[in-house]
């Protein structure tokens, strides 16, 4: 299956993490992958020219990573998805002009942010939280850019209704929390759960390496042929954060969090942008009519061979489509404000 993929972006779902050729070569000499999956996060941290940075509010500390400072263009800030990282977006970072703003930011909970109560867990928990970052290093001086996926685009989405003085434009890719009309693997796999009263395994919490192989197939369309060895370390960098994991997802899978994004829909006046998998087999593409039907002024861009993990099947493509987007309609401000 061909993806643009280089040694970059064999970056696969499990919690943001990375596994490529020299990690497996490593690992065959027992050298401990969890450790060597760090040493990576940072060589390529360090190569685009992301810094890690904290912010502290009230006792409460955000993890994030930030290139780049304010400028013409307007800053991009990026949400990643359930059980992953701000390095999620590594891949399409490395894509993105260097003069450009980006601050990719660990949800609540998850990596270096805070871990409390369950209530900051929700959606709407989840929005108040990223508010608060966003107050805290002062983003919202002027209106940026808001870019989420999966679990982050329920959050964006949530946000840009709440918030809308402060979102100028926004991408969500694949996102969560919309009634999508066609049934997906993984609602089976909810159905499932839901019937044994969640005593079934949740197939996006691996606890062994054949779950997580398990994982990729059901989150990406392309394949990888993933050693047994990182399989085993990529288990072992999760395992310690699993009941976290569950707790997160029993909440955004409620009643009040599961179509938070569909409820506030209508509320969103920024210019949006929508990207998806054709091939997504967690939350299904048919998701992207649903939004534009509501939103009809909104652009729907839809990726061919590719599944639920965009940023890992499509990421100079994913970049591409998200730098016309911000251009375009930067371009359209400029018009209007001359035109009055």
């Amino acid at each position: 299956m061909a993806a643009d993929l280089d040694v970059m972006n064999l970056f696969i779902i499990a919690g943001g993490t990375l596994a490529i050729p020299i990690l497996a070569f490593l690992a065959s000499f027992l050298l401990w992958p969890s450790a060597l999956i760090k040493v990576y996060y940072w060589y390529w941290r360090r190569t685009l020219g992301l810094q890690v940075r904290f912010a502290d509010c009230g006792g409460y500390r955000f993890c994030y990573s930030c290139r780049g400072k304010p400028g013409m263009r307007p800053s991009i800030l990026m949400l990643h998805g359930f059980s992953a990282h701000k390095d999620t977006w590594l891949t399409v970072v490395k894509y993105l002009p260097k003069h450009l703003h980006i601050v990719c930011v660990d949800m609540p909970g998850h990596e270096g942010t805070t871990r409390t109560n369950m209530e900051d867990y929700s959606i709407d928990g989840q929005v108040q939280r990223i508010r608060q970052f966003v107050q805290t290093i002062r983003l919202n001086r002027k209106p940026f850019h808001l870019v989420g996926t999966a679990m982050g685009g329920n959050v964006a989405g949530v946000y840009a209704a709440c918030f809308p003085s402060e979102v100028c434009s926004m991408t969500l890719i694949c996102p969560d929390g919309i009634r999508h009309p066609c049934e997906t693997k993984f609602d089976n796999h909810l159905q499932d759960l839901e019937h044994s009263n969640y005593t079934l395994s949740i197939p996006l919490i691996p606890t062994t390496p054949e779950e997580m192989e398990d994982m990729f197939r059901l989150c990406s369309h392309v394949r990888y042929k993933i050693p047994y060895q990182i399989l085993q370390g990529l288990v072992d960098v999760r395992q310690p954060h699993n009941t976290f994991y569950q707790e997160v997802f029993l909440e955004i899978i409620g009643e009040k969090s599961r179509y938070a994004l569909q409820e506030h829909l209508q509320q969103i006046k920024a210019p949006l942008q929508v990207i998806w998998g054709k091939q997504d087999q967690v939350v299904d593409v048919s998701g992207a009519a649903v939004i534009s039907e509501m939103l009809p002024g909104c652009r729907v861009d839809l990726l061919e061979n590719c599944g639920h993990s965009v940023v890992m099947e499509k990421p100079c493509r994913t970049a591409k489509l998200i730098l016309d987007f911000i251009i375009l309609q930067q371009n359209a401000r400029s018009a209007s404000k001359e035109l009055s």
